[in-house]
């Protein structure tokens, strides 16, 4: 059974950076496109980044140059560095893991954590 666990997450200022972590347990993890998506209240759960097995990045567009996504398959552990954070960047924000390429994870993926929650007061 698939398993993903996130950490990280926090209340940081607009300009201010966080890093996340998500710890796969139950697969494979060399396998799979491994990546983050978001949710902020009242809105829909919406893609921010995948990263293949080979290391082929994927981001959306409101976080290019901004987040980076890095995995270390030696601790089953995927990475999200988010910097010059905004307030729009508030969400809960969700590791999934699929074993489809990066481009089809843009629209949804087999297996999710929990979440955790970012906040970024202005």
């Amino acid at each position: 059974q698939v398993q993903l666990v996130e950490s990280g997450g926090g209340l940081v200022q607009t300009g201010g950076s966080l890093r996340l972590s998500c710890v796969a347990s139950g697969l494979t993890f060399t396998g799979y496109v491994m990546g983050w998506f978001r949710q902020a209240p009242g809105k829909e759960r919406e893609f921010v980044t995948a990263i293949g097995w080979s290391g082929t990045t994927l981001y959306a567009d409101s976080v290019k140059g901004r987040f980076t996504i890095s995995r270390d398959s030696a601790k089953n552990t995927v990475y999200l560095q988010m910097n010059s954070l905004k307030p729009e960047d508030t969400a809960v924000y969700y590791c999934a893991c699929d074993l489809r390429g990066v481009y089809s994870f843009r629209n949804g993926a087999t297996d999710w954590g929990k979440g955790t929650q970012v906040t970024v007061s202005s």
